[in-house]
């Protein structure tokens, strides 16, 4: 499932369009990625329209087009968006396709696991509004995370990182880096945190968040593997699926386990 930065690449990948009109609208009308919107109003809302700006919010990307009329996009576990040229072919699996004078850009998703949501109003959709405050903003507070942790503090505190509803765009490996920062074991229950581990929990999330969108989030419509760019060696990332993988700051060997019904990395010494 692609996280913060990931989502954020393939973002920026469509912003290629931005400023240009929609000549035509392809669309598969079956795929089951249309989440509660029959494609064939979906396309002709967008045909004729320009696509204005986009922004990210947690695993979730939001398009504006002229006309009042907003297309969310997300990714699941199988999805990504591209631009193609101009005469390019759609094939099967590109299941919605947005044509304009210079480009095409294409929405492909061959488990179908992803969705696209439309609205049209003056105001933004109610299924945007609601995705919980980024973790960058203002109001990702460490008196929201002290709440948060209280509310599920029973509930393994890897599995409370991965919760949408307060720390909306971070996923498994971005989740352990920040136990690995803050030095918090993963199975530790979110209830027995005291305040000066909250705020280092608050801490390194925004630190991961931003180093995450620094380094993982592409170049030039590449991803960081393909430019064979990767996160910095004193992160856990580099380390954590190596055979035999040490951890970058002490040197003991990293563990595995699932916990929280996810697999999760750590080390014993600096994580106890």
């Amino acid at each position: 499932m692609p996280e913060l930065a990931e989502v954020e690449f393939y973002r920026r990948r469509w912003a290629a369009g931005h400023g240009a009109k929609v000549l035509r609208v392809l669309a598969h009308e079956r795929a089951k990625i249309f989440r509660g919107v029959a494609a064939a109003k979906l396309v002709r809302a967008l045909t004729g329209a320009t696509l204005l700006d986009s922004e990210t919010a947690a695993k979730q990307m939001l398009f504006r087009f002229s006309g009042q009329n907003w297309l969310g996009v997300h990714l699941g576990m199988s999805g990504e968006l591209r631009v193609e040229p101009p005469s390019y072919a759609p094939t099967k699996h590109d299941h919605l396709v947005l044509v304009q004078r210079e480009r095409q850009l294409v929405f492909n998703d061959p488990r179908m696991f992803g969705a696209v949501l439309f609205h049209h109003g003056a105001s933004e959709p109610e299924w945007w509004t609601r995705i919980a405050p980024a973790i960058l903003s203002p109001a990702f507070t460490v008196a929201a995370v002290t709440d948060f942790l209280a509310r599920r503090r029973r509930a393994p505190i890897k599995a409370v990182l991965l919760m949408q509803e307060r720390f909306p765009g971070v996923g498994n490996w971005m989740a352990d880096e920040i136990l690995w920062r803050a030095r918090l074991a993963p199975s530790r229950a979110a209830g027995s945190l005291d305040a000066t581990e909250t705020r280092a929990l608050h801490r390194e999330c925004r630190a991961v968040c931003r180093g995450a969108l620094r380094y993982n989030a592409g170049v030039g419509g590449k991803l960081p593997a393909e430019l064979n760019e990767f996160m910095p060696d004193s992160w856990l990332f580099n380390h954590r699926w190596e055979k035999g993988g040490h951890c970058p700051r002490c040197g003991t060997p990293l563990r595995h386990a699932t916990i929280g019904g996810r697999t999760s990395c750590w080390c014993p010494r600096c994580q106890r």
